[in-house]
Parts: structure tokens; C-alpha cells; sequence
């Protein structure tokens, strides 16, 4: 069966904890095969990460070029039994559907997949029934894990290919309270780094023989995180700069540690580079060491880079769609923490939509089933608008 609670339902059985595939993948090639689509199923590896499988099928060779993407990993489901429902169940109780990646991802892959197959029936198996036009599917297994083995590398193994996206929608779920309320179209870049102390360790009985790097990290988090980075900017909200730990790793009560450390992560709006940004911070970190605190940033390596899509043809007729179906006109919104999405704006613009994401990564994930139907509709809606 291809409608989306049949699709989500099977998804969701398949108990795809990342970054096992347990059959998901292969439940989207049974029915992508099937309506004519030529599907890839491709494997990465990295030393030291588990290998991940990931899927690519495209129908249609020439441009527009849509693609829709999503992950089918999900996170573990906790204590089992305190679920309602079987986890992996993918039950419908009241119309509502249960389990582990009903909202987070696997129902919004299931209205595209469905959406798709719903369109193409109706316009002879093709994207546009003069043979015009291309969808296809990019479907990854690790983005609740690492991000290294799935959409980064298939998008770089599919551009090898010659492969080029005109658009994309990501099916996240993006919705905050209500199946139509936002459309994430952008997003922060997020940094994050250590912040290490150097000091003389000692005996606490003799603070002159030790220089103790406590109250001066203090001292600096203070400083590092009182000043403002930015005020915001026309798409994105202000960035900010937030300490998550500070450890000296010292057991002893009689002992001045000789070293402190602080970690801490920065979410950063389009008035920053990477590059900029770590300078900003540099200068201001040496500023308020003096000549007297020895201090230094070890930064770590990160992928996750500002990005927006600005309001143009796309946004508005996925605006268009989600109001005809919804009776809501969607904020256009960059808030939020990271997803694939970042890696899909290099290739092409993208937006984010999907399900209502008050459920995500719960105990008793669930989707009413309703909201299945209606966002199928707004795919089918776009496929509509974005061909015709």
C-alpha cells in the first residue's frame, strides 16, 4: 500500500536505531522500484564509525530537478515499557499512529514518498507528462548519530555522478504547535570549542608557591559571555555563546589544580563566518586575559554553517500549498538547532517541512493520523505548483 500511514506505519516497525537500517531503506526501494524510479543503495564507511547504508532514486533526467530528503535512523526508544504502545509498533490507537520516528522522520518521508507516487500516477508515471522534470529521494541513516556517513557523503557521491538539484524539501518536522505554523528555511551555525586555563599547581596551605587558573576562568567565561556577538540580522535571530561545563579534574581538597577547562557552543547567525567568528572570540578571550592569564581556545572541527534560503518562487509556493491545505500561512523561520539541511544548502536551496515536532525523540512519539494526510496533501501541492 503507498498511502502515507501504510508507508509510515511500515517505517516505523522497522526498528532503525542509528545507524542500523533494520529494512527501512528497503522498504522505500520496494515501492520507488515499483513506480519506475531508478534507486541506489550505497554504503559509506569511516575509521572509527559504523558503516551506514543510505538510498538514492530518481525518476526523470532533465531539469527542474526537485528532491526531497529525510533520514530513517531514529533515536533509541528509551525504557520500553513505559511506552503506551509497542515502540516499534507503528500502531494506530484513536487515530493516532505510535512509535519510535512518527514525527522524527520517518512520517514525513512517507507523505513525500506517497505524495510522489499519488502525483506520478496522475501524470502518466512521469514528473511532467510532456517527459520533463526530475524527483528523486535522498534518504541517509546517521543523522541522529555523527552525520558523517550519510547525506554529506551522498551528496558527494550523487554530484560524482553528475547528479544536480534545482530544489529540495526536508522533510524534518518543522512545525512548532500546529501542521502549517513554520517553514524552517535556514539555520544557525553552531561551534564549539574548549576553553583551557594554564596554572601552577600547589598546596592549598601555601597559595603563593601555586597560581590557581579557578577564579581566572571564571574570570574569562564572565567576560567571553556578558559582551553581545550580535544583535541578529534580517533572517536570523542573535547569535549567542553558551558555557556548558567547567572541570579542573581535582579530587583533592588540599590541592590548587594546575589547569581549568570550560566547554562551551556558539549558534551563529549570517553576520559570522567560521573563520570570523573564532577571530572575534580570540581577540576578545585575549583582551581579557592582560598580559597576566595564560589562556588558549581549542576549537573544534564543524561542519554545521550558517545558512538561509531567501523568499523567492520556492518559499512562495510552498506557502501556497501549506495555506491551501492547512488554511495557515507559515512563518518563514531560521530557529532552531541543526539538521542535514545544512549540508543540502551547497547544492541547492532548501527548505525545511514536515510534521508537528512536540513528540520527537519522547517516550510515545506519535502523529495524529490526520496530519499524515494533510501533509501529503501539501507535497502533492507542491509537486503540483513546482512542474506546473
Amino acid at each position: 500500500m503507498s498511502d502515507a500511514v501504510s508507508i509510515t506505519r511500515d517505517l516505523v516497525r522497522c526498528p532503525s536505531v542509528t545507524p542500523a537500517d533494520a529494512g527501512a531503506l528497503g522498504v522505500l526501494e520496494n515501492l520507488l522500484k515499483a513506480a519506475g524510479f531508478e534507486v541506489h543503495r550505497v554504503t559509506f564507511s569511516e575509521p572509527g564509525t559504523a558503516d551506514v547504508d543510505n538510498l538514492y532514486a530518481r525518476i526523470g533526467s532533465s531539469a527542474p530537478h526537485i528532491t526531497f530528503a529525510g533520514h530513517t535512523d531514529v533515536v533509541p526508544p528509551g525504557d520500553e515499557s513505559a511506552w503506551s504502545v509497542g515502540a516499534f509498533s507503528g500502531e494506530v490507537k484513536d487515530g493516532v499512529l505510535h512509535g519510535r520516528g512518527a514525527v522524527d522522520m520517518k512520517g514525513g518521508i512517507a507523505c513525500s514518498v506517497a505524495a510522489v507516487l499519488q502525483y506520478l500516477s496522475d501524470h502518466g508515471g512521469k514528473p511532467q507528462e510532456n517527459g520533463g522534470g526530475s524527483i528523486s529521494f535522498l534518504i541517509t541513516g546517521d543523522e541522529e548519530d555523527v552525520s558523517v556517513n550519510g547525506t554529506v557523503k551522498l551528496l558527494k557521491w550523487a554530484a560524482e555522478r553528475g547528479e544536480k538539484f534545482d530544489h529540495c524539501v526536508l522533510g524534518e518536522p518543522s512545525n512548532v504547535e500546529t501542521l502549517g505554523d513554520t517553514i524552517k528555511v535556514g539555520r544557525r551555525g553552531s561551534q564549539s570549542g574548549t576553553l583551557h586555563v594554564d596554572g601552577v599547581q600547589g598546596h592549598v596551605a601555601y597559595p603563593h608557591r601555586a597560581s590557581n587558573p579557578v577564579p581566572d576562568i571564571s574570570r574569562l567565561i564572565v567576560a567571553l559571555s556578558d559582551e553581545p556577538l550580535d544583535h541578529g540580522s534580517a533572517q536570523f535571530q542573535a547569535s549567542n555563546l553558551e558555557f556548558v561545563s567547567v572541570d579542573v579534574g581535582n579530587k583533592a581538597f588540599n590541592v590548587i589544580p594546575g589547569e581549568a577547562r570550560a566547554r562551551f557552543n556558539i549558534r551563529y547567525n549570517d553576520n559570522h563566518t567560521q573563520a570570523s567568528l573564532r577571530e572575534l572570540v580570540e581577540a576578545r578571550l585575549a583582551k581579557a586575559c592582560g598580559n597576566r592569564i595564560k589562556a588558549r581556545i581549542v576549537w573544534e572541527p564543524s561542519n554545521s554553517n550558517v545558512f538561509v534560503t531567501k523568499p523567492g518562487p520556492f518559499t512562495d509556493l510552498a506557502v501556497a500549498a501549506i495555506e491551501e491545505v492547512t488554511g495557515r500561512k507559515p512563518e518563514l523561520s531560521t530557529s532552531g538547532g541543526t539538521s542535514d539541511a545544512r549540508f543540502i544548502a551547497s547544492y541547492c536551496p532548501v527548505i525545511e517541512f514536515g510534521l508537528v515536532g512536540q513528540t520527537m525523540h519522547q517516550v510515545d512519539e506519535r502523529v495524529p493520523v490526520a496530519d499524515l494526510e494533510k501533509l501529503t496533501r501539501v507535497y502533492r501541492g507542491v509537486l503540483e505548483r513546482y512542474f506546473g
